[in-house]
């Protein structure tokens, strides 16, 4: 699978916020493979028309890849199969999800604590799919019932062609910090690439995990938010080893302009917006002005006057 991406730096798919504009953005900043919001497989087999739109994709973005969520094989087999039509890449199958509608259902984190249901997932996964199938798990359920190499071992068995681990366990849900030993773990007990999640917010952290854990890529994920130069400037150090500088004002308020722009959604934009603006001058009152606007050229207006300042 590694061969495909054009670097190992991964921007985690996040519900709610990895929508295309989101992708196409880190995209132009680096990353070397977007991942769509999780998408129920249940939702593509009947047909829903608001998963369907949680596809959408520039076609200029290769490779890229859907995540699926769900516990019937059958089920996520005929989905996979649903999609043949979309130039995706990557099926991603997410076992690491914690919200509690998702684990209520068995689904996302809730796998961790069934390994055999989860090798069978991933096995009708690989058989109904002609691209290369991958999954993303936690540290384990509790902390109590870590399991993460054992499930590692599982989806290799079972024709994962890479996977992604959430240093965290699932009662941890974000909170305290990621344990890059357990990654590492994982890393050294299967064959199969590792990539290794949790805690990245800056350029150096990036590269000191990747070169301490021995992972084969770091996924990104609310390191990223607001910050799409967390891709470019990490590739910056890892090729020059000199840290390029931070995007000016100027540079950050252009970006986040151009995000409202080609956005459709603008009330889910005041938060992307808020992302953008934070630590800049006067930010919490930009803030709180987004967070009212109700128009696309009310929060590009509030963007420009807070570059002036």
């Amino acid at each position: 699978m590694f061969n495909q991406l054009r670097n190992n730096l991964i921007m985690a798919p996040m519900a709610g916020v990895t929508d295309r504009y989101f992708r196409s953005i880190v995209w132009e900043h680096g990353a070397g493979l977007t991942v769509s919001e999780m998408v129920s497989a249940k939702s593509i087999v009947y047909q829903s028309k608001n998963t369907v739109k949680l596809l959408g994709n520039d076609k200029h973005i290769h490779p890229w890849s859907v995540q699926f969520f769900g516990r019937e094989p059958q089920i996520l087999a005929e989905a996979i199969k649903k999609l043949d039509e979309f130039e995706y890449d990557i099926v991603d199958i997410n076992m690491g999800c914690p919200m509690p509608k998702i684990v209520n259902n068995g689904e996302g984190a809730a796998l961790m604590k069934d390994p055999p249901l989860a090798g069978r997932l991933i096995e009708a996964a690989v058989k109904a799919s002609p691209r290369p199938v991958t999954v993303k798990i936690r540290k384990g359920f509790t902390t109590a019932t870590t399991n993460a190499v054992e499930m590692a071992k599982v989806a290799q068995e079972s024709g994962a062609s890479a996977i992604a681990i959430h240093g965290r366990t699932r009662d941890q849900y974000y909170t305290g910090l990621a344990d890059w030993e357990a990654i590492t773990a994982v890393k050294n007990a299967v064959a199969i690439p590792v990539i290794g999640n949790g805690d990245i917010y800056k350029p150096e952290e990036a590269v000191f995990r990747l070169k301490t854990s021995g992972c084969d890529g770091i996924m990104i994920a609310r390191g990223a938010l607001g910050n799409p130069w967390i891709f470019s400037r990490t590739l910056g150090l890892l090729e020059t080893g000199m840290l390029p500088p931070p995007p000016s004002a100027d540079e950050i308020i252009r970006t986040a302009t151009r995000h409202l722009s080609s956005a459709e959604n603008i009330f889910e934009m005041r938060k992307h917006l808020c992302w953008y603006t934070k630590g800049m001058h006067d930010s919490a009152e930009m803030r709180r002005k987004i967070n009212q606007a109700t128009s696309k050229s009310e929060m590009e207006e509030i963007l420009n006057k807070g570059a002036l300042k």
